[in-house]
This record gives C-alpha cells, structure tokens and sequence, in this order.
C-alpha cells in the first residue's frame, strides 16, 4: 500500500490565476530589490569587519551568561560560540566571541577590548584571553564580493547545466525561478533587518540547489509529456506534467520542512537566521517551481520532438511515482 498525499486524478489548473501567481511574484520581486537599495541589508561581523576573542576557561562555558554581561557595553552585533575540539582536556573550555567594528573604526579599540574582558571576568574569575584578532572593512569587502561572485556561479553552472539537457527555454524558466527565489529572500531580510553573514550565504546556494531540483523534475516530466502527447496544447502538457509530479514535490518539501521547522523553533540564536533562510527559501522554491518557470517556458514556447515515430517513444518512466 502506497502512500499518496495528492489523488492520482488531481487535475489542478495552475495556470487559471497566473495573473495573480506569476504577477504577484513579479510585484513582490520589485519590492525586494526596493527594499535591498533602500534598507539594505543588516551584514553581521563577517562583511561589516569586526574583532574576535578567543576565551579560555577551567570551568564550563555558559553562553546566556556571556551575552547577558555584554548586553550592557552596547556593543552592537556581538557572536559567542563555544569551540569544541577532541584534543581538549576536561579542563579546557573555549569560546569566540565576535564583536562587529564600531562606527568609523576598523574594529573596537583596546579600552573597549578591556571592557569586554573585565565584564567576562566578572562571570568567569578563571577566564583568559590567549588571542584578540581584527578584521578590517577591506577584508570584509572582499567576502561580499566572494560570496556574490559564488552565488552567481552556482547559478550559472546549473543554467548551462540545464541548456544542455533541455531547451533553451527551459534554461530560462530555471534562471527566471532561481532570480525569483534568492531575490525574495534576500528582500525579506532586508525587511526584517535579519543578520546576513557567511552562513546565510550557504544559505542562498542551499536554496539555489533545492530550487533547481524541483525544477527540474518538473521539467523532466514536461519533456516526457512533450514526446507522449505531440497534439496537445503545451499549456496543458505543462500542466499535466506538474499534476503528476506534485506528489512527489509535497512529499519532498514537507519532509523537509518539518526537520527545519524543529531546528527553527529548537535549535537557538546561533543558527536560526541559517535555518530561516533555508525554509523560506524552500517554501519560495516549491512555488517557483511551479508557477514560475513553467510560466516562462509557456510564453518562450518549446519545440515538439517529432523525431520518434511511436507516439508513446520515450515515455516508460512517465508512469513511475515521483
């Protein structure tokens, strides 16, 4: 016995509102890149620069403690991790504390250095600082740059990835999504004024893969109908191909959702933004995959395969649950 969340017969027409859908996305699309030049995004200490503090303690680290004696100093974005590693002892307990660089300096200044010090002290008497590092505004500039130029040629990599394998208007359907799921993204924590540091860039190239994956199952499934059905309207292959497919596509984004959902609600500060990013994105990539980039391939229009002669030629797969 199989389980299916959507019927066999589901005949949804996701191409009834697509003034609404496919329209909405681009409103919502024109809104975040607003959004991203007005507000701007809220970079953490890994591209605004900042100082770190490595901490040293004979006794175990409590994070809560450690922010709640900074809160005070008014510091701004402030980072504590605790380091584990097998080759410590027992007695061997550390942290990263991460402060971002204070307005119109490269990183705080020795006094406030002291200041965080002496209110860690003041938790942990067995504290020490074996190291305090910088991290200037060029250095900062330069992880923006890496880490667009990375976004960008993920992108590219698996649009040219997609060209090769389907029509070209399948390329553009896939880059159209991926545009549409990482701008929303990124305009939604321009809104919220979410932290935005290395991990949400992980973030992004995690949403690009999961998007794209989607995508084309759907496509695949598209190109199946395409060679099955050479009389019927491509509208309606597309939609088929989706219905088909849609089974798979909920199983899949459900499953995942609740294990981010759990790491949403439990998993703390350090990596919520992280995890936020992914399921957002993951949500965004569902729908793009769906009312997004078969839209595009609908306008752009696809070449029938008239090659084979069998009208069911190449299509033993098109059956299989996805």
């Amino acid at each position: 016995m199989r389980l299916r969340l959507i019927p066999d017969d589901t005949n949804i027409n996701f191409f009834k509102y697509a003034s609404v859908t496919f329209g909405g996305s681009i409103v919502l699309l024109v809104i975040s890149t607003i959004l991203f030049f007005t507000m701007g995004l809220n970079f953490g200490i890994d591209f605004r620069g900042g100082t770190t503090i490595r901490t040293e303690s004979s006794t175990a680290i409590d994070v809560g403690e450690y922010r709640a004696a900074l809160a005070p100093l008014n510091m701004g974005d402030v980072s504590i991790t605790e380091v584990f590693d097998p080759t410590f002892g027992e007695d061997k307990h550390v942290s990263m504390i991460r402060i971002q660089a204070q307005d119109g300096e490269e990183s705080i200044t020795p006094e406030a250095v002291q200041t965080v010090e002496d209110a860690l002290k003041a938790v942990d008497p067995a504290i020490t600082f074996p190291s305090v590092e910088s991290v200037g505004p060029k250095v900062s500039g330069e992880l923006i740059q890496t880490a667009v130029l990375s976004v960008l040629a993920a992108i590219a990599a698996i649009v040219f990835y997609i060209w090769l394998r389907f029509e070209w208007q399948f390329a553009v359907g896939a880059v159209v999504a991926l545009a549409h799921d990482v701008g929303l993204t990124i305009g939604l924590f321009a809104l919220f004024q979410i932290k935005f540091d290395l991990a949400i860039i992980a973030a992004l190239l995690t949403i690009v893969g999961y998007s794209i994956n989607d995508t084309v199952v759907v496509f695949d499934r598209a190109r199946e109908n395409l060679r099955k059905y050479k009389t019927m309207p491509l509208i309606d292959v597309l939609n088929k191909s989706a219905n088909e497919t849609l089974s798979r596509t909920m199983m899949t984004s459900g499953t995942t959702l609740i294990a981010l959902i759990a790491l949403l609600t439990l998993g703390g500060d350090v990596i919520r933004g992280f995890v936020f990013a992914i399921t957002w994105g993951i949500i965004v990539g569902t729908y793009s995959s769906i009312y997004i980039a078969k839209n595009i391939v609908l306008m752009l229009g696809v070449k029938r395969d008239w090659s084979k002669p069998d009208a069911n030629a190449g299509t033993r797969f098109a059956d299989i649950d996805a």
